[in-house]
């Protein structure tokens, strides 16, 4: 069973409420977003050539957003919102600092990523449990959703983070395992967000 995905400005709100300060910003033209693209870049070898075009990156209380962010539809965009909500709850309970620690020196920056695997596992959960809910769990279950996830841990996308496909492969199936039974019982393991009483 699926519900109706929210509207993305409702959500934004509510994550205003939440995350007093959250803003989203273009990469474009954006003078931070440009070094990381030029560091990932020399970093892996041009592997991550995409950073601009292609990755959502939250900082602090900044989303900041490809041209692509015009595009998308309603409901991709709150699926991509709640796995980047992940990462502000993450924020604020590792602090600024304890996350990018966590995020990009536990253990190693590159390869072994131990920090970031984790950390992305988490918001990655939460994207399968988006797309189970607004539509179906079938679509989590999509085996080219499965692999393009799993070369996201494995590849240069995310400096080879965690490049053990088995491990990630069965990471991916036990959340989506865990996915079913919240289905079933109807309990999800997230915190609900902040909301309006209005």
């Amino acid at each position: 069973m699926t519900r109706p995905c929210p509207d993305p400005d409702d959500f934004i709100a509510d994550l205003r409420r939440e995350f007093p300060g959250f803003r989203i910003v273009p990469k474009r033209g954006d003078h931070l977003s440009r070094l990381i693209d030029v560091v990932l870049r020399a970093l892996t070898l041009g592997g991550q050539r995409h950073y601009m075009t292609r990755y959502h990156t939250v900082i602090g209380n900044t989303l900041y957003v490809p041209d692509s962010w015009a595009g998308m539809s309603a409901c991709d965009k709150v699926i991509l919102l709640r796995h980047e909500r992940i990462h502000l709850i993450q924020r604020r309970r590792l602090t600024f600092v304890g996350m990018a620690a966590w995020y990009l020196l536990a253990w190693f920056p590159i390869g072994l990523a131990y920090g970031r695997a984790r950390l992305e596992w988490e918001a990655y959960t939460e994207t399968l449990r988006a797309i189970a809910e607004y539509r179906g769990l079938p679509a989590a279950r999509d085996l080219q959703l499965r692999a393009q996830i799993i070369r996201r841990f494995t590849g240069p996308d995310y400096a080879w983070m965690w490049p053990f496909p088995a491990s990630v492969g069965r990471w991916y199936d036990a959340a989506l395992a865990d996915l079913a039974q919240e289905i079933t019982t109807g309990r999800s393991r997230l915190p609900a967000p902040a909301r309006s009483n209005q």
